[in-house]
């Protein structure tokens, strides 16, 4: 933990990631950007690095994480999208001025207007929300299968069955309690 701050969960899809930055949603909640700050670090692991961000920024952010969360729910769960997020998730892409750039080494890359434009990056994640959410790109929404989590994740995996948001932490945690479950189920012997 980064000054005493819960670790990032990164996915490889930046909208679930940065719906991600809440997590165990279903029970014991981590908030994993409690600070402008915070925000200011994901956003930079994420290569959408901005010098600074305001508390209002930080409202907005969240605001726009739970509105993707909101529509790749209903859409993992095949529910009509819920207008409200779709109203939010749609302002933060249009406000959003960030451009694809090329590298020498043929990946894409963001550039923000200004460094200071937090509504830039965020208009980059409504994008990606809208992509995925949208059914452009392949794989599916789906709802980690852990009572507690419930995130949603692109699952891109090649049956599209995969059940939880990460395997290093949700799945471990449910494999555990199965075996310490089957362990206590059985006699001891002696």
């Amino acid at each position: 933990m980064r000054g005493g701050f819960p670790g990032f969960r990164l996915g490889s899809v930046l909208a679930t990631s940065f719906t991600a930055t809440l997590t165990e949603r279903q029970g014991d909640a981590v908030e994993r950007i409690p600070t402008p700050q915070r925000l200011v670090d994901w956003l930079a692991v994420t290569g959408l690095a901005v010098d600074s961000c305001t508390p209002a920024q930080l409202v907005l952010a969240r605001e726009l994480r739970e509105a993707i969360h909101a529509a790749a729910t209903a859409a993992a769960t095949q529910d009509a999208l819920p207008a409200s997020a779709v109203r939010v998730i749609n302002d933060h892409s249009i406000q959003g001025r960030a451009s694809a750039v090329l590298t020498p080494e043929g990946k894409r890359q963001w550039r923000l207007s200004s460094a200071s434009r937090v509504e830039d990056a965020l208009g980059v994640i409504a994008a990606d929300a809208i992509s995925i959410i949208a059914g452009e790109r392949d794989g599916k929404l789906a709802l980690c299968a852990s009572p507690t989590c419930r995130a949603a994740f692109f699952d891109t995996s090649q049956s599209r069955t995969r059940k939880w948001c990460d395997m290093n932490t949700c799945g471990n945690r449910q494999k555990k309690a199965r075996f310490n479950a089957g362990h206590r189920k059985k006699p001891a012997t002696a």
